[in-house]
């Protein structure tokens, strides 16, 4: 049975709010208040250290994908209106509804690196060659230990910006928000810790880590609570990243030709050229008539004109395109167990064979573009750089370190001056989650106390803006 009642609800970690529509309120506040999204201003988009302030940033990006998000959602509810909202419990959940999909759309990016998705690769080479030898060295009596140690080395080497975004939420950031606002920012079901599934039913879903070691049991405990089964998704979750995937189609095109990569003219002939190669008519007959209504008005309007009116017409298409597989798909999506994103889940049809020219246009002329892979090696060296600055505070024992916290004089001098530059809020996430752990148990705990130490590292640096990273990086390097 589909009822909503039992996923938008008012449960939270601490300090509940009784009244939904007051719940769903304070989410949205804390959401836009917190520090962590507005950091999304100064992370990149595609472009990284980008000094026009025209082009797309995260947070630029994710207020476009809380806009769609809103637009599928309040589709979704018209659609629905059709069978009677009280059939699904949410004729009183509208407001809930669209506001979770949209505020869950803002906060999707907010665990991304600085310089984008080629940091996380950065990342987790660098926690390969550098940090699973030192976890090597650790004693492991035990086969319960000796299997930790070897879940800890995964979960480590598999940094993602989802996952990361959980640990934001939850820890770093302590928004406390609702479990419905929290759960449904979870993209992926896998645990970074945890081997891709051979289950063909939910090896979508599990494609990527969602989240780490050190947030599984809260994840568990909001599953449960919404009942939402482990391996399976949260509905609106699907909405979200419905709306990521069309926000993306026009707006690095968009983007290219403000950077001048790319000439209208140079856009506009390779997608032609593209639809015409596959027999593509919907996109062509699209960006036919738009480029001809562009072309009508004087420079230097046509290259905006013809980006708004082809964003108009894809983004109205494609979003009456999602909400109907949803709908159709009504079961599987609410139960979490929908095994695509909604944009893919049709092959066949003219929508997905559009998406799929403009993603091959995007992959090609600007992502392999000499200028933005450019961008993309300054930032390997400068996140690897900033690793192996911070590194000498992972190399430390447990006692080491927590004389370091404690303000106490070590041997490695270095370390004393390193950890003043960490941030109280990461430090703070650090000792609530080591002062949770059993001393008793030694081998066990000095592991975890580690692990948690390179989460540290971790979030302090992931955490930083592009400019920062840079300025923190030449600082260090004394450039």
């Amino acid at each position: 049975m589909i009822d909503y009642s039992k996923k938008l609800t008012t449960d939270r970690a601490f300090y509940p709010i009784a009244n939904l529509d007051y719940s769903i309120e304070s989410d949205r506040g804390r959401i836009l208040s917190a520090p962590a999204f507005r950091r999304l201003q100064k992370r990149t988009q595609v472009f990284a250290l980008e000094l026009n302030a025209s082009i797309r940033t995260r947070l630029t990006h994710s207020l476009e994908v809380g806009q769609t998000a809103r637009f599928i959602a309040k589709t979704i509810l018209g659609k629905l209106k059709e069978e009677g909202l009280d059939k699904y419990r949410l004729d009183e959940l509208e407001n809930a509804f669209v506001s979770t999909a949209e505020m869950t759309s803002l906060l999707h990016d907010i665990g991304n690196p600085p310089f984008g998705h080629f940091a996380e690769q950065t990342i987790n080479k660098w926690m390969h060659n550098n940090a699973v030898p030192i976890l090597e060295r650790f004693t492991a009596t035990s086969v319960e230990v000796e299997e930790l140690k070897a879940t800890l080395a995964k979960d480590i080497c598999n940094y993602d910006g989802n996952a990361q975004a959980i640990r934001v939420i939850t820890k770093l950031q302590r928004l406390n928000l609702s479990y419905t606002q929290i759960l449904s920012v979870l993209k992926y079901t896998r645990g970074a810790f945890e081997e891709k599934t051979d289950d063909k039913s939910l090896n979508y879903l599990k494609k990527k880590p969602g989240f780490y070691y050190s947030e599984k049991v809260f994840i568990e405990e909001i599953q449960k609570t919404l009942e939402v089964q482990p391996g399976h998704r949260f509905p609106i979750t699907y909405i979200m990243e419905a709306a990521d995937d069309i926000s993306y189609l026009t707006a690095d095109l968009e983007d290219s030709v403000e950077k001048g990569i790319l000439s209208l003219d140079e856009v506009y002939n390779l997608i032609k050229n593209a639809c015409e190669k596959e027999g593509e008519t919907y996109l062509l007959e699209v960006i036919e008539a738009r480029y001809k209504q562009a072309k009508e008005n004087e420079e230097p309007y046509q290259f905006s004109m013809f980006f708004t009116l082809v964003r108009a017409k894809l983004v109205t298409s494609l979003v009456f395109h999602v909400v109907d597989i949803y709908v159709e798909n009504h079961e599987a999506v609410f139960n979490g167990n929908f095994n695509a994103a909604l944009l893919e889940y049709d092959k066949e049809s003219k929508y997905y064979k559009a998406v799929e020219i403009l993603q091959n246009i995007s992959a090609k002329h600007i992502y392999e573009n000499r200028e933005v892979q450019e961008l993309e090696l300054q930032g390997y060296a400068i996140i690897n750089g900033l690793l192996n600055i911070y590194k000498p505070l992972v190399e430390l024992d447990a006692e080491e370190f927590k004389h370091l916290l404690d303000d106490e004089r070590i041997a490695c001098f270095l370390s004393m001056r390193l950890i003043k530059r960490v941030s109280s809020k990461q430090i703070s996430a650090y000792q609530n989650d080591v002062n949770a752990l059993d001393t008793k148990d030694t081998e066990r705990y000095k592991l975890l106390e580690w692990y948690y130490r390179v989460r540290l590292i971790t979030d302090y640096i992931s955490g930083m803006t592009d400019d920062f990273a840079l300025h923190e990086y030449q600082t260090l390097s004394a450039y």
